[in-house]
């Protein structure tokens, strides 16, 4: 089979990917919150508390 994007890095694909675990990550912090909807707040917190790794990286070469 061959890929339809004839080599690149698949920055596409590593968007997506992210997306959904931001998506899977607020589910599973909306299905521990005892309320009706998810404040603010917390979707804050999970978002915010994300690590990024190309910012890790950066960090630990300086």
């Amino acid at each position: 089979m061959v890929s339809s994007t004839g080599g690149r890095s698949g920055g596409h694909d590593d968007a997506a990917l992210d997306e959904i675990e931001l998506a899977g990550e607020l589910m599973i912090a909306a299905t521990a919150s005892t309320g009706d909807r998810l404040p603010t707040e917390r979707i804050d917190e999970v978002l915010l508390d994300r690590v990024d790794p190309a910012r890790t990286e950066r960090e630990g070469d300086g």
